[in-house]
């Protein structure tokens, strides 16, 4: 196997960079700078000197043995001085060295999964981690890195290898001591079992939103404020506002961290029967955001337009203006900013309850693995409550829903998803 290195850091001035090798020449590289290594896991300040004895850098080395680093593999960590030609320089010594080639991308992480370091789902949630923006991804992408999917995976394929040993015990040994009828208890593993992963699928489409954003729509009628609004919530002037009705003719998104959970913003067109090509395009985009939103704010004017858009019993519906008309209990002013300190709380209320619904399964990829082992408890069950002639049947489809488990964790049938994952991590991972 080729030994691989890559910067782990970003790119850029800094004070420290990481450079990570990791393969069977890892002591070679080392060797190369003229630099012995440290003890394990103890870091050592070495001189890094070039082939022809320059000196590249002062660098403190890290060596992880062989079982004990993050790729399962022999690991030396070079923490150097961060500017840009330190870097260039150690990286074009390290090319010279024979058995030694830049990393592609996520390769750290692939060769981790590959010597049984992480499962597939610690390595999404790794991606995750990289990726995360807030605090609510950043706790869930954690609790995916530290194995918590692969643990409940494993209780669950535990309690289906019990159902299906009872079953096949009937078949094998009907002339053995063994319970007469396993019916029972076998019944009561696969009830367990099923209530979790029916918890589990309900949960996967609030946690993608949590990796994902969601999304908030402002929904009104022209010259509602609702661009003032959206200028308000982003602290910036993210959309143009003016006295003509129909200026907002696209939707426009702001991004923004509300209580840790990542959200987009749409100011939408106003909503309002119209002549104009151009702004009934914005009007006809604008209802199609808002109906796939997570949430929607309806902002409303003097009370006489027609929408054409209901709002649904977990939308809020303010009116605008406030600096204006005074007079609604529950008001909102962009420009003067009374009633927008309630508002973000009001959304972020509504948005953490669909968050709390998120359990550990956190893709659509495991939506579908734990929907496909439902279905084969579902049979199973029926194979089982028609009693020993089923038996066969019934331990096949407990065999079928543990592979679709397996299947969560990457034991089985996923080469065709890992190039997708590891090409979205960076050169160091």
């Amino acid at each position: 196997m080729d030994t691989i290195y890559a910067l782990a850091t970003a790119r850029g001035k800094a004070g420290v960079a990481v450079i990570r090798i990791s393969g069977p020449d890892a002591k070679t590289a080392v060797a190369s700078f003229g630099a012995s290594l440290p003890k394990p896991r103890m870091a050592g300040l070495r001189n890094l000197h070039s082939a022809d004895g320059t000196l590249l850098d002062e660098a403190l080395i890290l060596w992880f043995e062989s079982g004990a680093s993050f790729t399962g593999e022999e690991v030396v960590e070079l923490h150097t001085h961060g500017s840009p030609a330190t870097v260039t320089a150690v990286l074009r010594a390290l090319s010279d060295v024979d058995g030694l080639r830049l990393a592609e991308p996520g390769e750290f992480t692939r060769r981790a999964l590959e010597n049984e370091r992480l499962d597939l789902a610690q390595v999404e949630g790794l991606s995750d981690l990289i990726e995360a923006e807030t605090e609510a991804q950043r706790r869930q992408a954690l609790r995916v890195l530290s194995g918590a999917i692969g643990q409940r995976a494993e209780s669950w394929r535990s309690d289906l290898i019990r159902a299906a040993a009872l079953i096949e015990a009937t078949i094998d040994f009907a002339d053995e001591d063994v319970p007469v009828d396993v019916s029972p208890e076998v019944l009561e593993l696969l009830d367990r079992v099923e209530s979790d992963l029916q918890r589990e699928a309900a949960g996967v489409s609030a946690a993608e939103r949590i990796r994902e954003g969601f999304e908030v729509a402002i929904v009104g009628p022209p010259n509602a404020g609702k661009s003032t609004l959206l200028n308000a919530l982003a602290g910036r002037e993210a959309a143009i506002t003016s006295e003509y009705a129909g200026t907002t003719r696209d939707v426009i998104e702001v991004r923004m961290d509300l209580g840790g959970l990542p959200v987009t913003v749409l100011d939408t067109a106003g909503l309002r029967e119209t002549a104009d090509v151009v702004e009934g395009i914005g009007i006809d985009r604008a209802k199609e955001r808002a109906a796939g939103a997570d949430l929607r704010v309806f902002l409303l004017g003097d009370g006489s337009d027609d929408l054409g858009l209901e709002p649904a019993p977990e939308d809020i519906v303010v009116q605008g203006k406030a600096d204006l008309s005074g007079t609604a209990a529950r008001a909102v002013s962009g420009k003067t900013g009374a009633g927008v300190a309630q508002l973000i709380a009001d959304i972020t209320s509504h948005l953490e309850t669909q968050a709390a619904r998120a359990v550990t399964a956190t893709r659509e990829r495991h939506r579908v693995a734990i929907v496909r082992s439902l279905a084969s408890i579902a049979t199973a069950r029926n194979q089982v409550l028609r009693g020993a002639d089923s038996a066969e049947l019934a331990a096949e489809e407990l065999r079928t829903a543990i592979r679709s488990l397996d299947s969560l964790v990457g034991r089985v049938d996923v080469e065709h998803i890992l190039d997708e994952i590891f090409a979205s991590f960076c050169l160091g991972k």
